[in-house]
Parts: C-alpha cells; sequence; structure tokens
C-alpha cells in the first residue's frame, strides 16, 4: 500500500487488513513495548495505532479499521477533526504552556464555557485538571472541605479512576484494590441503579453505620462504564438526589465517561432531569487532548480559597483550545448525532440479541453508550478478538460487557457496517461450546 506520509492511508473500503493481526510490524512492536513499559498497563488487543481519520484508525501495518470505541469514548468528534487541529495548532503558535497560577486567558474562557453547559441552574465555577481521576480527586476534596464532613458514598461497580481517592472509590474490579491497601478511609459502597436499592441508605448506612449528618457527599456514574455500561432504573437518580437534599450531602456526578455528549445529552445525568452539585469531566471533553475538570456550584466552591487545591498542566492551553472548540462541534450536530446513531445502533443490537438469546444476555445503553452483555467472559472475550481480526474495534467492560462506544462523528453507513462485524463476531462465538 502506498501513502504518503504522515498522512491516513487510503483504501477502497473501510476496514482494509491488508496482513495478518497483529502484522509483522505490529509484532515488532509489540516485542519493542514489552521492554521498556509498566507491566501495569493494560492492553485490551494488539493494535498499533499509527493515525487516525475521523471514526478510521491505520496501524503501523497499514491495515484500517473502523473504530467503535474511540480510544476508550475519548475521541468524540472523531479522530484529528479539522477544526480540533486548526484550534490547537492556532493556540500553539501563540503559547503553550503558563500555569494557572497566572492568569492564563483562555484558563478563564474555558472555566466560563464549562460553567454554561454545566447541568445546574445555579452559576458555577470550574476548576480545570489534566485527567478525570484528578477531576474525581477535587470533587471529593472540595465535598469534604465545604460540607465538613467525613464519609463518602460510592456503589458497588463503580470505576472512578486509579490515583488513591479515586480508586478507593472504584468498586468495579477487586484488582484495581489488591496490594494497594489501605484504601482512603470513610468510604462505603452501595448496591446500584434500582430504585428499592435506595433503602440501603437509611435501612444500613444510616441506621447501623454512620450519622447522615457525617455523609459528605455520594458520588456516582450516571451509567456506570467499566462496571458495564450499567443504566440505572428510572427514579434512581432522582432518589439520590431527594437523599442528599435531606441531609445536606454533595451529590457528585462523574460523567467522565459517560458526559461530554455521548448520550445525546451533553450530560447523561440530564436524561433524568436531576441536578448534581458537583460535575466531574474529561476523556471526551476535549477530543482527545489531556483535560478533565470539576464543576461546581458557586455556593459550594467559594468555600474554600487559595492553596486549598491546584495543579501545574491542569488548563493546559492547547487541551483548552481543544476543548472549546469540541464543545462547538458537540453543540452544532454531534449531540444530536449520538442520539439517532445510538437508537439505529441499540435496534440493529436487539434484532441480533433475538437471534442469539442464550449468548446476548442484555443490550443497554443511551446515545452512543451501548453495552452488550454475554452469557461468559470468554464469550464477551471471543467477541471482542473476533471483531477485532474484522477489522472493528470494541472494547470489554466489566467481567461479562462488551461496550460499543464510536466517535460521534460515525455514519449511518458506518454505524450498520459496524453492526455487520460485530454480528459475524457473536455468530463465530456462539458456535463455539
Amino acid at each position: 500500500m502506498t501513502q504518503a506520509p504522515g498522512k491516513l492511508a487510503q483504501a477502497p473500503a473501510v476496514p482494509h487488513i491488508v496482513t495478518e493481526l497483529p502484522g509483522p510490524k505490529a509484532r515488532a512492536h509489540l516485542e519493542f513495548d514489552r521492554q521498556w513499559t509498566s507491566p501495569s498497563v493494560p492492553r485490551a488487543y494488539p493494535v498499533v495505532p499509527v493515525r487516525g481519520k475521523g471514526c478510521v484508525i491505520e496501524d503501523i501495518d497499514g491495515n484500517l479499521f473502523l473504530d467503535l470505541n474511540a480510544g476508550i469514548a475519548v475521541t468524540s468528534t472523531g479522530h484529528c477533526h479539522p477544526d480540533v487541529v486548526a484550534a490547537i495548532q492556532e493556540q500553539a503558535a501563540k503559547l503553550i504552556h503558563y500555569s494557572a497560577d497566572f492568569y492564563l486567558p483562555i484558563y478563564a474562557e474555558m472555566c466560563a464555557e464549562l460553567a454554561r453547559i454545566a447541568p445546574m441552574k445555579e452559576k458555577c465555577r470550574v476548576f480545570l485538571t489534566n485527567s478525570g481521576t484528578e477531576a474525581v480527586e477535587g470533587s471529593i476534596k472540595l465535598a469534604r472541605f465545604a460540607t465538613k464532613r467525613q464519609y463518602i458514598v460510592a456503589f458497588l461497580g463503580a470505576f472512578h479512576g486509579r490515583t488513591y481517592g479515586s480508586v478507593s472509590l472504584t468498586a468495579s474490579k477487586a484488582k484495581y484494590h489488591a496490594g494497594f491497601g489501605p484504601m482512603l478511609p470513610g468510604i462505603f459502597h452501595a448496591p446500584f441503579g434500582h430504585v428499592a436499592d435506595l433503602d440501603w441508605f437509611d435501612k444500613v448506612l444510616f441506621d447501623k453505620l454512620v450519622p447522615p449528618e457525617e455523609v459528605a457527599a455520594i458520588i456516582l456514574e450516571p451509567i456506570q462504564g467499566e462496571g458495564g455500561y450499567v443504566v440505572p432504573e428510572d427514579g434512581f437518580i432522582a432518589g439520590l438526589r431527594k437523599i442528599c437534599d435531606e441531609y445536606g450531602i454533595v451529590l457528585i456526578a462523574d460523567e467522565v465517561q459517560c458526559g461530554g455528549g455521548r448520550t445525546g445529552k451533553m450530560w447523561a445525568i440530564q436524561n433524568w432531569d436531576v441536578e448534581p452539585d458537583i460535575v466531574a469531566t474529561a476523556k471526551g471533553i476535549a477530543s482527545g487532548m489531556p483535560l478533565g475538570a470539576f464543576i461546581a456550584r458557586d455556593s459550594l466552591m467559594t468555600k474554600w480559597g487559595p492553596g486549598a487545591h491546584g495543579t501545574t498542566y491542569g488548563g493546559n492551553p492547547l487541551a483548552c483550545a481543544a476543548s472549546l472548540e469540541t464543545i462547538k462541534l458537540l453543540e452544532g450536530g454531534l449531540m444530536a448525532n449520538a442520539k439517532a446513531r445510538g437508537d439505529e445502533m441499540l435496534a440493529g443490537l436487539r434484532t441480533l440479541q433475538a437471534r442469539f438469546p442464550s449468548v446476548i444476555r442484555d443490550v443497554r445503553g443511551i446515545g452512543l453508550m451501548i453495552g452488550v452483555e454475554f452469557d461468559s467472559h470468554e464469550r464477551a472475550a471471543a467477541v471482542e478478538w473476533g471483531s477485532f481480526q474484522r477489522g472493528a474495534l470494541v472494547l470489554e467492560a466489566g467481567h461479562t460487557v462488551v461496550r460499543i462506544s464510536p466517535p460521534l462523528v460515525i455514519t449511518a453507513e458506518e454505524a450498520a457496517l459496524g453492526l455487520k462485524l460485530f454480528g459475524e463476531a457473536v455468530a463465530e462465538a456462539a458456535a463455539k461450546a
């Protein structure tokens, strides 16, 4: 295959697989990688991406893949969207870095924009971070500081990050805690998702463990991500809001994976018309540039003062430029596209489930945050691998779920192609004992 340096290879159609997978250059790179990188880094399957455009990824051997995971729900505007690239290039020619310890104009502009789109009616203030886990850390620090309370409630199945505070909240897999104890003290984990689970707060937590007046915050992913793309029952999040209002508890929405337009609304919690007190965001909000934030009600954020929390790189000018352009694109049509394409893909996957009811246990999601639950971990892994071999990139979530979270620029034709390839992988996996 001939290609111009630095440009995505052109092919008659995507996927376009020209070597075995992984190919010879990919295998050589895997060996190089093993010599130098931390073995703690989790790897899904041996794709070695070098270029991308829209929903297409090119690997080191020139194979073209249809990307249905968007780098774990990050490249919301697609790979290398020209408007985002132009914004980064323009900013890079002006100023690459100056710490938020000083009055960086684009930092305040970014904060104002996130405050504008926040899912709260009250005026909000914003702290910019480098990542989602930092946004979560800042959120729980603020909640404890503002309330002068100590306890935090998270949920079973939750994933909030891997730094110490965030991983203490995480309860999707025991391996995230293994060997790192003790975790941050003062954390409780509640059952997630069913309205009946709300009884746990009065009957277990407040009655037997801690008084509600000592609980600083309840933090949840409005749709759980790494735990398996779990959508709560209607009424569950509203019930949490009622508990928080009754006892003066801060409600934190971790929208790192489910926010940024992925569900067809800017924030997933807006699907239930509930206002949080703090929102943590990252991933898709800057199209792949390292930017996170926590957005809080003014009445909370003004509880602390200079030095209570800070950052050197958070709010980097290049990341801010990318995010400002990303928000324009999300509001300019990509959220609507996420809703339309998501409805199509959910319908197609439910038809697939009807063909393989003993293999596919559930199809769930909102917009382009879709989880397909299989009858076993082995089956889910086989479907992930089978999709990769066919040139479609999906990713497991939880133990038995494969997530589909493509860039929000995905077309109807690409969505249909993705369903076809995924269906072939399911059929192959179903034929095996």
